[in-house]
């Protein structure tokens, strides 16, 4: 046998892996393993490819193993539900070329080493090269752990980033060093490998999900993540939703991109950048599309794909401190020092921050794009993040704030594309521009005020601040307090109608732990917000119950009712005095004494009738269990939400109707 397999692989593929030690093939091992994670695809997927050339070559089968862990950086119901439902294709994808494939979703009671079980019994493990933590960190951990070896390959890059050589810090650089490179590679099909063996599933630790038939809803409420973001039901996961965009814009929008991009009130972008981050698409096949149709839009778009993405990705691959500070340039890190002690207009606690409370009306109407849809239009984040450089106490606080928000909410968060385009805004990839301002010193200038001039901003925020679909669900919260006020906060946050339904919050102030989840993130901006009051023990915290349930609460309570009732046309809520409120799609109950007054008997949350219960507790409780009510809603309305058909409405984020926005008028006038 060879003592170099990857010699032998096709030339398309060989240049793409890259083993993590010398470690040799274990002779006798039982499979090929690939642990797919961000190449979420069955098609032009050079992973797979490998890892079916290898196992042909060595005789034995290959096999997926696809997982989603709990522990991954910002981890919510709206990155879970993208990449289940990715998963979903992927797998469907895979079995139809005849590779066995299962899935693992780490949750209560379905946690362990399964990984690692599984690879000490492969002749070799294959998997994405990421250079993001903490996915290198977890691949370098696993190779030191096993006997067979791994191998990385490149599944992101038309050009590989093994290639580059070195991490370019200028564009233009960049593309005059990969010119060659690109012209080779940018037009090449892909031609995809058979195995030789019948679909093989080994003996597994673990009982897999069966992606067709699970309810993802109900999968989800189950891991320990952030319930409070929730899913996009206009960007649904997968290689069909994600082609049938890319088709959309490929028919319609790709001959204006250069005309229409930089306009955030155009849809003139491509909006693939959630599906080319978790690998739901293959950045081979649009790049080979988009070059055959040519053009002035084409070669835009091109440029914004094989320069400003793949220089972001060869630039994490050989900067390892991208995540930091300490990767921005010496003349960008020297102006800022100098000028760190100038007077910032303001400084948002990140509660302002997080939901769009600044009171700059562009910048809020950015925030509520990442916040609502996921997403935001580039030439609108731009100025977003350098926002941020006038609003914080120096770069580190900066830069931490604009990966906390970006990561958190956008659904192309977390990849090198991502730091690329964080880092632009702290004078990475760019030059010295004089003369220096205030706070920012040098930094490219690129200010709200600017933009605001130039863009209507009033419209720009009716678009951001629009539902998620037409007709969104409207919810009825029964019994107020710290529980019903949290959970009415992340309807409204979520631009979905809600009543709340008092009494008012009651009770004395308590001393609580509020270390975990969604208080936990927000306590430092909540005692900035003068809502709770740190003590002198670390993560404790006293809370006036009362004073905090009016500050979540999002509108002031109806008068407690009398009754409720279940119709076909859904809840209706009817006050002592006979008014009626209604129908609404869901209802949920502060704890269960309130329910049984109501005539209602139930444990938990009924997806059927779309009804629930907070369970009742201290302050930190009753959040929690709101927070988790939010992320059942917010779910099964997301699988409610018409699935958007191919076309201009593909390519259209937020057309709707004028009912629709008529039905948010009130929550958009609330929270701009």
């Amino acid at each position: 046998m060879s003592t170099s397999p990857i010699a032998e692989l096709p030339f398309v593929l060989a240049e793409r892996v890259r083993p993590l030690s010398p470690a040799p093939i274990v002779e006798g091992g039982a499979f090929v393993l690939y642990w797919m994670r961000t190449a979420a695809r069955g098609h032009e997927n050079p992973a797979l490819d490998v890892a079916i050339r290898i196992a042909n070559r060595l005789g034995v089968p290959a096999f997926v193993y696809h997982a989603v862990s709990e522990r991954y950086p910002y981890a919510s119901d709206r990155h879970h539900r993208f990449i289940l439902e990715g998963a979903r294709d992927a797998c469907a994808a895979v079995r139809a070329r005849g590779v066995g494939y299962a899935f693992h979703l780490e949750r209560p009671g379905h946690r362990g080493p399964f990984l690692k079980q599984l690879a000490a019994r492969a002749a070799v493990v294959i998997t994405e090269e990421m250079p993001v933590q903490p996915l290198a960190l977890w691949t370098g951990r696993l190779a030191a752990s096993i006997a067979p070896p791994v191998w990385c390959v490149d599944t992101a890059c038309v050009v590989p980033m093994r290639l580059i050589g070195m991490a370019h810090t200028r564009a233009f650089a960049f593309r005059k060093a990969t010119e060659t490179l690109r012209r080779e590679r940018r037009g090449r099909p892909w031609a995809e490998a058979a195995p030789n063996h019948e679909m093989f599933v080994p003996d597994l630790p673990f009982v897999p999900v069966e992606l067709a038939e699970a309810d993802l809803s109900a999968l989800i409420a189950q891991c320990d993540i952030d319930h409070t973001i929730g899913p996009v039901p206009h960007t649904r996961g997968g290689a069909q939703a994600g082609y049938a965009r890319w088709d959309a814009f490929l028919a319609e929008g790709l001959k204006y991109y250069a005309r229409d991009r930089n306009d955030p009130l155009r849809d003139g972008v491509s909006r693939m950048s959630a599906y080319l981050h978790y690998g739901h698409v293959a950045p081979t096949r649009i790049v080979r599309e988009a070059s055959e149709r040519g053009g002035t839009g084409a070669e835009k778009y091109l440029d914004e794909v094989l320069i400003w993405r793949e220089l972001a990705y060869s630039y994490c691959f050989y900067e390892p401190a991208h995540d930091s500070v300490a990767a921005l340039p010496e003349w960008a890190l020297t102006t800022l020092s100098v000028h760190s002690h100038d007077e910032r207009p303001m400084l948002p606690t990140f509660e302002a921050l997080a939901r769009g409370r600044t009171g700059d009306a562009l910048w809020d109407a950015a925030q509520r794009a990442l916040l609502i849809h996921g997403e935001l239009h580039n030439n609108v984040r731009m100025t977003w993040g350098k926002a941020l450089l006038m609003w914080t106490r120096g770069p580190g606080e900066a830069l931490s704030r604009l990966v906390d928000l970006n990561h958190r909410y956008a659904l192309d968060g977390r990849d090198p594309a991502s730091y690329g385009g964080l880092l632009w805004c702290m004078g990475q990839f760019d030059r010295p521009f004089q003369p220096a301002q205030p706070v920012i010193g040098e930094i490219r200038p690129r200010y709200t005020d600017d933009q605001a001039r130039r863009l209507n901003v009033a419209a720009f925020a009716r678009k951001t601040n629009r539902p998620l679909y037409e007709d969104p669900p409207s919810t009825a919260i029964i019994g107020g307090g710290v529980a019903g006020a949290s959970l009415a906060r992340l309807l409204t946050d979520h631009a979905y109608p809600n009543t709340l339904f008092g009494p008012e919050a009651t009770g004395a102030p308590q001393t609580v732990s509020l270390k975990t989840g969604w208080p936990g993130r927000l306590a430092s901006s909540w005692t900035a917000d003068g809502l709770i009051t740190p003590t002198d023990a670390a993560d404790r915290y006293r809370v006036d119950p009362v004073q905090l349930a009016t500050a979540l609460s999002p509108t002031w309570p109806e008068p407690m009712p009398s009754r409720v009732e279940h119709t076909a046309a859904g809840w209706r809520v009817i006050e002592p005095d006979g008014d009626v409120h209604g129908p609404f799609d869901a209802l949920v109950f502060a704890d269960d004494m309130v329910a049984l007054a109501m005539g209602v008997a139930l444990k938990g949350f009924d997806a059927e009738r779309q009804v629930g219960i907070c369970e009742a507790g201290d302050v930190e409780a009753q959040l929690l269990a709101g927070a988790a009510m939010a992320g059942r809603l917010l779910n099964r309305f997301a699988d409610r939400a018409p699935v958007m058909e191919a076309g201009p409405r593909q390519a259209d984020l937020f057309r709707s109707s004028a009912k629709s926005v008529e039905s948010v008028a009130g929550l958009v006038e609330g929270t701009l």
